[in-house]
């Protein structure tokens, strides 16, 4: 019986010498595996794929393939069009591993989930042991959201949130291998026939929340999802989408967060989550000014939910949509 295939999707959104580095990084750990690699460009309109085009010919990197998305429609939908290509011999991977165009794979840590999956036949996804340039560890391991975690991650106040710290959504507690409920997609490994029975990436989220989307029907579906200590991948982390300088909050950070409660539990759900968070937010708002502490909270966070959320149930409620066309060259300040 032949060995598993594995295809790597790296997706490019105008970091084309970033994108390299991590293509090189992935020829590496990929070696001895049955695979190949294909580059997605998503409509970065700046030369990034002819340059990967180009550079990938010069060098004759075998076993490459450089793909235009042809509109830029999120992260999830740019992984999507890898997915579809599948194989260049026109045959569907067993494995599908997502890397972000600016996480590096050590030698041994795409073999280290492609093992997992092989070793472990329940488990739909696995996700690797993430680290900074610094060496310190990101997390990329959580619970998936949920009121009590909406509420928990709003209040700010000692006594509530030591109270909901089972609910809350990031998972700094593993140490090891462990079974979670979902990983971001910096370095994911997929089970193609997961995806086959699942779907793929659902395409209304922009940028946000598709991971877990992905993972929460995955687990519906009774597959279980692990977070692989023994795969480490360096990340310099938000590199495309400028997260590090964000001033606010972007429109479709809330746009996914909610179609997120809305799709999984329902407008009703949906609707409260938001009216805990803004309660709880507004809370410790309060808080902070009769104290005089500052908060570590982005201008405008609340409005901005409030505005985004309230239209988005309106627009559930009437039939009308409330779509913000995004694109990640907004400037987010302005």
């Amino acid at each position: 019986m032949p060995a598993p295939t594995v295809l790597t999707i790296i997706l490019n959104y105008k970091t084309a010498d970033m994108t390299l580095r991590s293509v090189q990084a992935a020829r590496i750990a990929m070696q001895g595996l049955p695979g190949e690699i294909t580059i997605v460009d998503n409509d970065s309109q700046d030369g990034s794929f002819e340059n990967i085009r180009d550079h990938v010919e010069a060098e004759r990197w075998e076993g490459i393939r450089v793909l235009r998305s042809g509109h830029n429609g999120g992260y999830g939908a740019g992984n999507n069009v890898g997915i579809r290509a599948g194989m260049s011999d026109g045959t569907a991977p067993d494995f599908i591993y997502i890397l972000n165009s600016d996480a590096f794979p050590e030698p041994e840590a795409i073999t280290e989930l492609y093992n997992f999956l092989q070793t472990h036949p329940k488990t739909g996804f696995v996700g690797s042991y993430i680290f900074g340039e610094d060496g310190d560890r990101h997390t990329t391991t959580f619970r998936f959201p949920s009121i009590l975690s909406e509420l928990e991650s709003a209040i700010r106040f000692g006594p509530i949130t030591k109270l909901l710290k089972s609910y809350r959504v990031p998972r700094e507690d593993i140490v090891g291998t462990a079974s979670v409920d979902w990983l971001a997609g910096a370095s994911m490994m997929m089970r193609r026939s997961v995806l086959d029975e699942i779907g793929l990436f659902d395409e209304t989220f922009f940028l946000y929340f598709e991971e877990a989307d992905l993972c929460a029907r995955a687990r519906t579906s009774n597959y279980s999802i692990h977070y692989v200590y023994e795969s480490r991948v360096m990340h310099l982390g938000s590199v495309s989408t400028g997260m590090k300088t964000w001033d606010r909050v972007p429109d479709y950070w809330f746009e996914s967060r909610f179609h997120y409660f809305q799709k999984n539990y329902g407008l009703t759900y949906a609707g409260f989550a938001t009216l805990v968070h803004l309660s709880a937010g507004s809370l410790h708002w309060l808080r902070c000014k009769l104290t005089g502490k500052t908060r570590d909270v982005s201008p405008n966070f609340l409005r901005s939910m409030a505005k985004h959320d309230f239209a988005n149930i309106i627009g559930s409620i009437t039939g009308t949509t409330h779509n913000q066309s995004p694109e990640l060259d907004t400037k987010i300040g302005e």
